[in-house]
């Protein structure tokens, strides 16, 4: 059984990372803080997005579509799930361009999140088709019920 004392301890943590700022700039830096204390934050490097250069069409697709499923925070999984199963079929090689960077370079989720619900201005370097798009399906005008992500079987790409 769980002490109080950790239970609080846990409980708090969660709560300070989930207060912690968005970026609200353009990504210029990728890193982890994790858990170190506030004042002083560690902060972890992440390696650079790197572009996969002469990447298949039909191999970035099923990347993209794994990348939208498995993500860090489960309403991003919802989100980019069920638009990958609406969309990533259809999308042109500059938009699966657009859609890849904008999925995968931003190290926090949070501001994927928060620029699709409009919540935080989008920066100039994710704006584009895709994020509008994006922020068009996050308004789900047919008011469809959205509590999970798709099976996988559905998200097959090539069927519908």
């Amino acid at each position: 059984m769980m002490s109080a004392a950790f239970a609080r301890k846990l409980i708090g943590g969660v709560c300070r990372a989930s207060l912690r700022p968005s970026m609200t700039g353009a990504v210029s830096a990728r890193g982890y803080r994790g858990d170190a204390p506030e004042p002083e934050m560690t902060e972890v490097p992440l390696p650079p997005w790197v572009e996969k250069v002469g990447e298949p069409v039909d191999i970035k697709r099923k990347r993209l579509l794994y990348a939208s499923r498995k993500r860090g925070m489960l309403e991003n999984c919802i989100l980019l799930s069920l638009f990958a199963k609406e969309y990533l079929n259809t999308m042109t090689e500059d938009q699966l361009h657009q859609y890849d960077r904008l999925i995968n370079e931003p190290s926090n989720d949070w501001d994927i999140y928060y620029w699709a619900t409009e919540a935080l201005p989008t920066p100039e370097a994710y704006s584009g088709e895709i994020m509008e798009m994006l922020k068009e399906f996050t308004k789900n005008r047919q008011q469809e019920q959205r509590l999970d992500a798709p099976n996988l079987e559905y998200l097959d790409v090539g069927k519908n």
